[in-house]
């Protein structure tokens, strides 16, 4: 599988926004230090939020990786900023100063706003991708309409995409992917309740997800990916013996999608299809993806690998949208201590993205 760290080559002609996260949380620290840690990737790179949030940020870095942060008025003059600057766009009023760690609806739509504000700036075509920080979903949802429908971020994009295109919510599936170094799963539901994913395990869900992430990958690897399926059930059911998931939906979208020419096997055993991906045969991975049933046995092998190197990959939408694969740190928050890293890796994603788009 090609190293994320091997792709942030990409020069680029449209500027990439980063949203700074939930003001309460680690967000606006991980993107100050995304800035000093890693320079060129963050060329021509800009955040969409709150100026005072992001210096108060800024000044928990030590000298001398503190700098200054700029306030531009518009996207392509980010393309222009000098090294060792953070440009940073005000949407809308200014922020009042919250307390780290703490849940507070007016982070909530601190958050939410810049969020909305980057996402329609990427279907404007203003910006190249967005790499969004961590936000809270309580505190999104505490801020009230219209950040209370939505339980995260995908959402939240999914909803403002189908708005700006005119269709229905159902006609723009999305998919959720979580990659690192080692290892890639994408999602066939996302935020809801382990039940209700059991029943969204059916032979339509399955397709669309095979479709998105083959589409996906295809552009991104530059070659169609080599796809496996999880079951939902031990030992992928055992022949029916332990639920009939496999034989009922799965195995019939897999023969369906091998016959629309996808590259794609299964359904494996889940607890070690996984490792069947990851494991390295003359330089070479068995699978490039592995298509997981629900939101827990697709995410604890990725972060099981290392959360600071995980990104979350939003696929299905005409826009490039990639974050860090762990939440707001309230804990940490104000400390001095957030690890960029994830974002970091996120952004490299971002940028490759790009120049493969």
């Amino acid at each position: 599988m090609t190293s994320i760290s091997e792709l942030s080559g990409v020069a680029l002609t449209r500027p990439i926004v980063l949203t700074l996260g939930d003001p309460c949380g680690i967000g606006p620290e991980i993107v100050a230090r995304a800035w000093s840690q890693a320079p060129d990737l963050t060329r021509g790179c800009f955040v969409a939020g709150d100026v005072g949030v992001m210096r108060r940020a800024m000044a928990l870095l030590q000298h001398p990786l503190n700098f200054p942060v700029c306030e531009i008025e518009s996207p392509l003059e980010a393309l222009q900023m000098p090294p060792r600057c953070l440009p940073v766009l005000q949407v809308g009023s200014v922020a009042p100063v919250l307390t780290w760690g703490q849940i507070d609806s007016r982070a909530g739509k601190v958050a939410g706003d810049a969020v909305l504000w980057a996402t329609r700036a990427a279907l404007r075509g203003d910006v190249a991708a967005l790499v969004t920080a961590p936000l809270h979903k309580e505190a999104l949802h505490a801020a009230g309409a219209p950040y209370d429908q939505y339980p995260g971020h995908t959402e939240l994009l999914q909803d403002e995409v189908a708005h700006y295109l005119g269709v229905p919510v159902s006609q723009l599936p999305v998919r959720m992917m979580l990659a690192n170094e080692d290892l890639r799963t994408v999602l066939v539901s996302i935020h809801v309740s382990l039940r209700q994913a059991l029943d969204a395990i059916t032979q339509e869900q399955v397709a669309q997800t095979l479709r998105i992430t083959d589409a996906s990958l295809t552009r991104l690897l530059g070659r169609r990916p080599r796809i496996a399926v999880a079951g939902v059930n031990p030992h992928a059911g055992e022949g029916g013996l332990f639920g009939r998931e496999e034989i009922d939906v799965l195995q019939p979208c897999v023969k369906q999608a091998r016959q629309e020419g996808l590259d794609v096997q299964g359904p494996f055993a889940p607890d070690t299809v996984f490792m069947r991906a990851r494991r390295q045969s003359n330089g070479h991975r068995e699978f490039d993806v592995v298509i997981a049933m629900y939101h827990d046995q697709g995410l604890i092998p990725v972060k099981y690998l290392g959360v600071e190197q995980g990104v979350n990959v939003t696929l299905g939408l005409p826009l490039i949208r990639t974050s860090p694969d762990h939440g707001t740190a309230m804990d940490l928050a104000g400390k001095g201590l957030a690890d960029a890293s994830s974002l970091i890796q996120a952004l490299r994603l971002a940028r490759q993205m790009v120049g493969a788009g």
